[in-house]
């Protein structure tokens, strides 16, 4: 697990735990489940390693200040990490835009998208960007 704790990383040692959890429940059970599988079983590992979370986390999303609906994050973890899980065979560029797009909603800083579909396990550190960057293509389409 140290070698996905980077120091430079803002909640790197948190982030590192939550994708140990992933791990195990993906060596567990491998791939081939639906998303609700993982989403539960992950729950109980992050329990078993003494992570507080809210799952299905329904949070507001405003634009300009007014809200417009919710959307639920399939968890929310110590108060500061946003974890959507995916069970898909590839991570595609439109869920990687579909998380920066949550974080930015629910102005969060740090997000995971964690992938049990593939043999492997897949996950990717999402960061919001900088006001100054602008937005990919996708970034819009949800």
């Amino acid at each position: 697990m140290k070698a996905m704790i980077k120091k430079e990383y803002q909640y790197s040692e948190l982030t590192g735990k939550i994708i140990g959890c992933a791990m195990e429940v993906h060596n567990f059970l491998g791939n081939g489940f639906q998303e609700v599988i993982y989403q539960r079983a992950l729950a109980i590992e992050m329990r078993y390693q003494g992570l507080e979370f809210s799952r299905e986390h329904e949070m507001e999303i405003f634009y300009k200040g007014e809200q417009i609906g919710t959307r639920r994050v399939d968890f929310f973890v110590e108060g500061k990490i946003m974890v959507e899980l995916k069970a898909v065979v590839q991570i595609e560029d439109v869920h990687l835009a579909q998380a920066i797009n949550y974080l930015e909603a629910y102005s969060l800083d740090i997000g995971l998208l964690i992938n049990f579909g593939n043999t492997s396990l897949q996950f990717k550190r999402v960061m919001k960007p900088h006001k100054h960057q602008s937005p990919s293509k996708n970034q819009g389409k949800s």
